[in-house]
């Protein structure tokens, strides 16, 4: 009766009226759908409007990729459903279809065993055709330690990560430093924070030209830079990086193994917040 009532007299209530009373009469976003519906029916002179803001409810459609020798996709999944309350998709290499998806995200390991070079040959699988079209479209992607070194040899980030200048595995905490808090990344992050981050590496030493190095500081595409101490050798302290359209992420320490007390703390929990309210 409460919705026939909206429809009397001459002129529709406005549209925003309307959405204002799905909202008064629901709870959770079935029931606002299902709420919805039912005002339709009752009063379908006025249309169905949903405000920007309840359009960009639902959370990041996110695809985990797997590589063989590829170990921290599980890492990546538990991270994922704390913060976006939702269940990523696992897509295989051999796939190449990425359509519904908004965020791709390529887990640390090691891919092919490492052979020839650091994510070299995973570069090449037929995935990685339509991540570069996922990213050409504007999609986001978050590479982390050997999905890092996958997203500069397939070119979408540039420099190259070679071995760590004391030539040993590093397997320890880093602390980082945030940059810029102004990406779908680190929104959550406060700009110049120091952040507590595994490392898990033999080959996380950033390099590349003095060039790109300039170009990297100049355009403010510096995500992270190492705070206590340059364990890797890395160039100019760079810990990640971001594309020109701040879309793509790649950083070699492991913000997924710090998202929940029972694992230790959740310093790197505010990037994934950061993603889930993008």
């Amino acid at each position: 009766m409460l919705g026939r009532g909206l429809c009397l007299g001459q002129r529709p209530w406005p549209r925003v009226i309307k959405f204002f009373c799905y909202f008064l009469f629901t709870k959770s976003s079935a029931s606002f759908l299902y709420a919805a519906i039912r005002f339709q029916v009752w009063c379908p002179k006025v249309p169905l409007y949903f405000p920007a803001a309840l359009r960009q409810m639902s959370p990041m459609r996110t695809a985990i990729l797997l590589f063989p020798g590829i170990n921290r996709e599980r890492d990546m999944a538990i991270a994922v459903r704390q913060s976006f309350g939702a269940e990523p998709k696992m897509v295989w290499h051999k796939e190449t279809d990425l359509t519904g998806i908004d965020l791709v995200i390529i887990p640390g390991g090691f891919s092919f065993g490492d052979y020839l070079r650091c994510g070299a040959m995973a570069a090449q699988s037929p995935i990685m055709r339509a991540v570069k079209d996922h990213a050409a479209r504007g999609g986001y992607v978050l590479g982390v330690c050997n999905g890092f070194q996958i997203l500069t040899e397939a070119g979408l980030l540039p420099g190259a990560l070679l071995r760590n200048a004391s030539l040993r595995f590093l397997s320890m905490d880093a602390q980082l430093k945030v940059e810029r808090n102004d990406t779908v990344f680190t929104a959550k992050y406060a700009k110049g924070a120091v952040f507590r981050a595994p490392l898990a590496h033999g080959d996380g030493n950033y390099t590349a030209d003095t060039a790109t190095l300039d170009r990297l500081e100049g355009e403010n595409l510096v995500a992270f830079r190492y705070a206590d101490g340059n364990r890797n050798g890395s160039a100019r302290d760079i810990a990640g990086i971001y594309s020109p359209n701040l879309r793509i992420l790649g950083l070699m320490p492991h913000p997924e193994d710090l998202v929940d007390p029972l694992l230790g703390g959740t310093d790197g929990k505010p990037l994934f917040d950061s993603l889930a309210a993008a």
